[in-house]
């Protein structure tokens, strides 16, 4: 639960800063969204499990980036 909250709070900063660019935020949330992929076992290999807060943070990240025009890794 707690490598969950770490990833909220990582989404929020990056979301939430002003002195990013658009460009910027995408950047960051792609590299946050792999690193959720990453802590997922298997993940490399195959889709996404839906299993509660990890994938959960992804669709936080995925939200984000659609809100930012960008279309978010699958």
């Amino acid at each position: 639960m707690e490598i969950e909250q770490d990833f909220t709070v990582r989404l929020q900063a990056v979301v939430n800063d002003q002195k990013l660019s658009k460009d910027e935020k995408i950047e960051a949330l792609q590299s946050l969204y792999d690193h959720v992929r990453d802590e997922q076992p298997g993940a490399s290999h195959t889709p996404l499990i839906d299993d509660g807060a990890l994938h959960d943070s992804v669709q936080q990240i995925r939200k984000a980036l659609r809100d930012l025009g960008a279309d978010p890794r699958q």
